[in-house]
């Protein structure tokens, strides 16, 4: 309740700053937020696989570190060779990485089509995002994939997901109690986030959903599962040892920006460097999940 109640606080209060930030404060404010909270939910991968794995062997480990750098490559590699194919994979993944973390603990059991409304409402959220920044959207697109895609790429997935959002909204207030009692809440919170992107910029909306409403409690979930429980000397344990691979993330944006700073392409490869450390970190995820819900049973 209490870290509800801060969501929805602190997303009226990055609103009411909005108005009080120029839109290139915004952008400096989002860059900040999602280089510190942002790449920090993902720096913790390795500590995680190691305890999802039980992994005790220094070869091992290596060997699961090798294989997710690989990955990382391989979809740099991905977004350098076949952008097109890379982006639609990323928004994919990413949509139901939201979904989950969102989800997760809601339901009792993850069947397929509680698995479905985890993308449904990823995919919501995302072209929620997209649908009142078309314009940004398209230009980023643009420089990812040298391809200026119609309006109705945007609209079209927006009003299909947010049509099969409200059905799947519909079977599980019907099929589930747990889901009834949080529905009212649920569709607040959409609203909320409708509002956060009508108002806000791209990156500061983007900003605002992927650190208060994603990041953090993803944090909060991977501390409990790693020492057992949340509390402050466990959340800076947390830091500290994801601290070194913070460190080489921010290394690599900070080559991006040297490389591309005078160039609005900077913002294209900003994305494109988030998805590549996204992909192996929704892997390990969903792993995570797995393996706590199966301790839980």
């Amino acid at each position: 309740m209490k870290n509800r109640n801060f969501k929805i606080v602190i997303s009226f209060f990055c609103i009411w700053l909005t108005t009080l930030l120029s839109k290139e404060f915004q952008n400096i404010s989002a860059f900040i937020l999602i280089l510190s909270f942002g790449i920090l939910h993902g720096a913790n991968d390795i500590v995680l696989l190691n305890k999802i794995k039980n992994v005790n062997k220094k070869s091992a480990l290596l060997k699961f570190l090798f294989g997710y750098i690989s990955v990382v490559l391989f979809t740099v590699m991905l977004f350098y060779f076949l952008p097109e194919i890379a982006l639609f994979a990323f928004i994919i993944i990413s949509a139901f990485h939201f979904g989950e973390q969102h989800w997760t603990g809601k339901f009792l059991k993850k069947t397929l089509i509680v698995k479905s409304f985890f993308f449904t409402y990823g995919f919501f959220i995302l072209f929620l995002l997209f649908y009142f920044h078309q314009i940004e959207v398209t230009d980023i697109i643009l420089k990812i994939t040298n391809f200026k895609i119609p309006e109705e790429f945007i609209t079209i997935p927006f009003f299909i997901s947010l049509v099969l959002l409200i059905l799947e909204g519909i079977y599980f207030v019907a099929t589930n109690s747990n889901f009834k009692k949080i529905a009212i809440l649920e569709v607040f919170h959409l609203l909320v986030f409708a509002l956060i992107f009508k108002i806000t910029g791209l990156m500061w909306g983007f900003a605002i959903y992927f650190i208060f409403w994603h990041s953090i409690p993803s944090m909060i979930d991977q501390v409990q599962y790693l020492y057992g429980s949340w509390d402050w000397n466990h959340f800076f344990k947390y830091c500290k040892s994801a601290f070194w691979f913070w460190l080489i993330s921010i290394f690599g944006i900070s080559v991006l920006y040297f490389i591309f700073k005078d160039e609005k392409l900077f913002d294209a490869m900003f994305f494109a460097f988030l998805a590549a450390i996204t992909v192996p970190h929704v892997w390990v995820i969903i792993n995570m999940f797995g393996t706590k819900k199966e301790s839980e049973n």
